[in-house]
């Protein structure tokens, strides 16, 4: 009886000398699921008033499993729905998270961390998820090859988005007249087109151009799903609430940490939060890159950003409405930057429909020295609200 060896990946003719690395594979290493400890662990530690590195790192070890559970599920589901829609759950789901922590910290007046953390969700989905996916792809494969025209179009969109946070930088630079409601008129009706531009897409890419997003598997080179439908949808919800959870309590402890090491919440971010609010991402892009599934990582990678710069982000521009003074589309001129190289790039990469483990290297290298500018970049001045209401005194006429 050979059942025993049936789920057993086997290392690749063509690849002698890489056969144990398919030991990395995360699903065949059990003991990933003892890390679900740290749950109750850092929800311990945050009720208990530990020291916030305690806090922090018990609340991100608690998000890898969960990471890899919600990686999990996408990949059962995209086998019966197509890397496609596959990839646009991933990012979804994995995006859940990225809201929740901004939607926390867009009611705590933190704007700046909410900000930094949808650059740093872009430019990291972008650079560092994409460079890391073909990095381990290519260390197992020697060429990987995904479809040009849904990669391109996504990065096309990418330059749209990247669009809607220039203009208003631009707009900021020839009006210097400080924080106007204009620019909030502005950050609002840019933030309209944006959410009508996902939909756009995702009429493309789910309606109109499915075959381009969900091409035909060949029968070789697909097995069956591992769980049924139920259980990876179950398994996916649970999983993301808990992700939230966990990360909402990490960003608590990230702002006092942050503190304590010296870093500028501009860093925090763009970096730490964007990396936590993004761990589910990172983990199933890598893994189906690893596996050859490049179609889903490319995917992964450019739907969460599209979704995080086209619907994300005018989401939270409308949700701050609810607050006397609304959060506008602003950015630092470092955060523009990086955004538009990151897209640059992208498109750049998405051009031939191949890659490679040296453009994934290239990718992160990319990253770390945006990382690098961020950790030495100074904390923006706030502008003044002048947009407040405020009463004007004019000169009285002299007294009979």
């Amino acid at each position: 009886m050979n059942e025993g060896r049936v789920n057993a990946p086997q290392p690749r003719a063509g690849n002698p000398t890489l056969g144990w690395l398919s030991m990395i594979d995360p699903r065949r290493v059990g003991w990933l699921r003892l890390l679900l400890v740290f749950l109750p662990a850092a929800a311990a530690s945050k009720f208990a008033g530990a020291p916030d590195v305690l806090t922090f790192a018990l609340a991100a070890t608690a998000i890898i499993p969960l990471a890899g559970l919600i990686g999990e599920s996408t990949e059962s589901l995209s086998k019966r729905m197509g890397p496609g829609i596959g990839g646009l759950l991933n990012a979804t789901f994995g995006n859940a998270a990225e809201l929740i922590i901004a939607l926390f910290a867009l009611f705590n007046g933190l704007d700046s961390v909410v900000k930094a953390s949808l650059t740093g969700s872009i430019i990291g989905n972008l650079l560092l998820v994409m460079g890391a996916s073909f990095l381990a792809g290519g260390i197992r494969h020697r060429v990987q090859r995904f479809n040009r025209t849904a990669a391109g179009s996504a990065s096309t969109l990418m330059v749209l988005a990247a669009m809607g946070m220039l203009v208003p930088a631009i707009f900021d630079r020839l009006v210097p007249t400080g924080d106007t409601p204009a620019e909030h008129d502005l950050s609002l009706a840019v933030s309209v087109l944006l959410i009508i531009t996902y939909g756009l897409s995702l009429l493309f890419s789910l309606v109109t151009h499915r075959d381009l997003y969900n091409p035909a598997q060949a029968a070789c080179d697909e097995d069956e799903p591992s769980w049924t439908t139920r259980k990876s949808v179950i398994v996916l919800v649970v999983s993301t609430a808990f992700v939230a959870w966990m990360s909402e309590i990490l960003v608590g402890a990230v702002e006092g940490a942050s503190h304590s090491l010296g870093l500028t919440e501009i860093f925090v971010g763009v970096i730490v939060v964007a990396i936590v609010g993004n761990a589910a991402e990172h983990s199933t892009a890598v893994m189906v890159a690893w596996k050859n599934k490049a179609d889903l990582a490319v995917g992964i990678a450019m739907g969460s950003a599209l979704q995080i710069a086209l619907f994300v982000a005018p989401v939270l521009v409308f949700v701050s409405h609810l607050r006397p003074h609304p959060m506008d589309l602003l950015f630092t001129p470092l955060e523009v930057a990086a955004v538009v190289l990151a897209v640059i790039l992208a498109r750049m990469v998405a051009e031939d429909g191949e890659s490679n483990w040296l453009e994934g290297a290239m990718l992160l290298m990319i990253y770390a020295i945006l990382a690098t500018a961020f950790f030495y970049f100074p904390e923006p001045k706030e502008k003044p609200q002048t947009h407040q209401a405020t009463t004007i005194s004019l000169p009285q006429p002299p007294a009979p």
